[in-house]
């Protein structure tokens, strides 16, 4: 119960970041094989390794396991602001510098 508890809330918080497993294992300086195991054995992961995909997060224990909510929310960004950083993350960094060009641009209208 608890393992399908764990392994739900770290797929709830892929699809919120719209990242893949292996876009995890990057951020989290995980192995993609680790990660994939886990899941293909439904396994609960070891703390250090929970640990590990928290900070890949960027998020803390305490809120990997507030199940209430969203960890990556602003109560200060409106949703669509929200949804517009989190694509941002996903982009590449040429992707991203092209997009700060375009804003920036707009901004000296």
């Amino acid at each position: 119960m608890i393992e399908e508890n764990v392994l739900s809330r770290i797929q709830y918080l892929l699809k919120l970041k719209h990242w893949s497993l292996y876009k995890l294992a990057k951020e989290a300086e995980l192995p993609y094989s680790n990660l994939n195991n886990i899941f293909n054995r439904k396994t609960c992961p070891t703390i250090p390794t929970l640990e590990k995909i928290c900070n890949g997060f960027g998020i803390g224990l305490s809120e990997f396991f507030e199940f209430s909510g969203n960890p990556f929310k602003s109560e200060i960004l409106t949703d669509t602001e929200q949804d517009i950083i989190y694509s941002y993350k996903s982009l590449s960094n040429k992707d991203k510098e092209l997009l700060i060009a375009y804003l920036y641009g707009l901004c000296k209208k």
